[in-house]
């Protein structure tokens, strides 16, 4: 029997963290790093976006187009998928789940309310 060595690969909590630090800073370059090349992202409000290419331009218009904050409200494991509950200083809540192999995002969905969002935007 092959004994896999498991202490090199990042728990979907460290790679949570990334990610948020990517986001807060709107590093759409170093966000979109976290994810495998065939990911899918799945928003809610928005439908799903296909690929590492597809996430790296939505996080780059989003960035460029919106004021966004994630502050952290709590971070869960469960395996390899991390569970990120956020809000920001606008009041907005939400809560995303991502499927992480290999130290890569394969696939995230996300819950949040567009409307608020979109009204805190003032569009």
């Amino acid at each position: 029997m092959k004994t896999i060595d498991y202490s090199f690969i990042m728990r979907p909590k460290e790679i949570l963290k990334q990610w948020v630090n990517c986001f807060n800073q709107s590093d759409f370059e170093g966000i979109s790093e976290l994810y495998h090349e065939q990911c899918v992202n799945h928003q809610t409000p928005i439908g799903m976006i296909v690929g590492k290419e597809h996430i790296k331009r939505m996080f780059k218009e989003e960035f460029e187009k919106y004021d966004m904050v994630c502050i952290v409200e709590n971070v869960f494991e469960d395996g390899n998928v991390g569970i990120l509950e956020w809000k920001d200083p606008k009041g907005l809540r939400g809560c995303g789940f991502f499927w992480i192999e290999e130290d890569k995002i394969v696939y995230q969905r996300g819950y949040w309310d567009k409307l608020s969002f979109m009204e805190q935007q003032g569009r």
